[in-house]
């Protein structure tokens, strides 16, 4: 390598390999345990960049478009999955350098290789123990975002609208009623006499009395039942149309290109 790549400079660089294909981003740094100098990166890969894999820093320089390793796609695709967890056991770095055709290097006492800081910690921070992580590149875990949205819980109470009352009054309408009436009227009837019905005659005056009758209308009221009201309540059904705002979040998703998706 033309000069020593740093640890801090790394993360979260693209990865390109020699056929100029973009591999994914840096993850984290893993350092050799016995120079502590920058042997392995991790790729994040997958749409978001979920999983991460290990390839090697033997040969790779930096430009300004990222880190330029010298092994192909196909390569880091087929590499063993191997989990970003902090250090790589003897068995984990034996199965990388026999993938990628690497001599296995001398390993650390306790046989295991150093993770290097994250871009933003302390120079001087302890390598290899829990210290040294978290600020940018921070070891994958599975944790999830939960998208949450509002909901319309729409239901019904009981509320007052008015009062009703019935009563009665009393009120005055003319009648019209046609009754028929009789009436009793004088005729005066009249008969011829005979010389052999009549008797003696004689002239003088006299009278006769009639007493006439007649009907009229005679109007007594009465009150008489002819209805009967009472108030009484059911129950109709109908639909009413609610609406109202509510909220929702949405997941967002930006790739290296600067293109948004959205769903």
């Amino acid at each position: 390598m033309a000069r020593t790549l740093q640890p801090e400079e790394l993360i979260d660089s693209a990865v390109v390999d020699p056929d100029g294909n973009k591999l994914g981003k840096v993850g984290n740094v893993y350092l050799a345990d016995a120079t502590h100098q920058p042997e392995w990166i991790t790729v994040k890969t997958g749409l978001f960049g979920t999983k991460e894999s290990f390839v090697p820093l033997t040969g790779a320089h930096t430009d300004r478009d990222g880190v330029h390793v010298q092994v192909d796609k196909d390569r880091v695709s087929d590499a063993p999955r191997i989990d970003a967890d902090g250090h790589l056991s003897p068995e984990e770095s034996t199965q990388l350098y026999q993938h990628y055709g690497l001599p296995v290097p001398r390993t650390s006492a306790d046989g295991r290789m150093d993770r290097g800081t994250d871009r933003g910690a302390d120079r001087g921070t302890e390598r290899g123990t829990d210290r040294g992580r978290g600020a940018m590149g921070g070891k994958h875990d599975d944790r999830a975002m939960t998208r949450s949205e509002e909901r319309l819980n729409v239901g019904t109470e009981q509320v007052e609208t008015g009062h009703v009352r019935l009563r009665k009054y009393v009120v005055t309408e003319e009648q019209q009623v046609t009754v028929p009436v009789r009436h009793e009227e004088v005729r005066i009837e009249r008969e011829p006499i005979t010389r052999a019905d009549g008797g003696r005659a004689e002239i003088g005056e006299a009278e006769q009395d009639v007493v006439l009758h007649a009907e009229k209308p005679v109007v007594r009221k009465e009150t008489v039942p002819v209805e009967r009201a009472r108030l009484r309540k059911e129950t109709v059904s109908d639909e009413q149309t609610v609406s109202g705002k509510v909220r929702k979040e949405q997941f967002e998703v930006t790739d290296d290109d600067r293109k948004n998706r959205r769903s």
